[in-house]
């Protein structure tokens, strides 16, 4: 009986060691989970922005470049790519832009994520 006393405490600590590991992966998880929509959400408001100012500035700061990197930041992202040239024409267009996320992660550290979106617009949609 004497060689048995103490594997209760032993056992206890494993299994809380197995919850704290669960539990910081389960967070880690979240936290990645949470990045990436985070640089969804940037992209697509970045996108909607842009697209208008295609056609015209709109009361916009710059071009639809500048608007799209804007919006990104307002979103806690940064602009990597836009493909939204100024078109005054009115045939339909789209802008699509690419935006990066840095967050940190619990037992991962730095993770860097990357989303893209597009936005439509129609000009002849403006004089209905």
């Amino acid at each position: 009986m004497r060689k048995e006393r103490g594997s209760v405490t032993v056992a206890i600590l494993g299994v809380a060691a197995v919850a704290i590991a669960l539990t910081a992966g389960l967070a880690g998880i979240g936290q990645a989970l949470a990045a990436r929509a985070a640089a969804a959400t940037a992209a697509e408001a970045a996108a909607l922005a842009a697209a208008p100012v295609t056609f015209r500035p709109f009361g916009a700061n710059g071009g639809p470049r500048e608007e799209a990197a804007r919006y990104a930041r307002a979103n806690g992202a940064e602009l990597v790519e836009c493909r939204c040239p100024p078109d005054p024409g009115y045939r339909p267009r789209t802008a699509a832009v690419r935006v990066r996320v840095e967050a940190t992660v619990l037992a991962v550290g730095k993770l860097t994520v990357e989303a893209t979106a597009a936005a439509e617009f129609h000009p002849l949609a403006l004089l209905r």
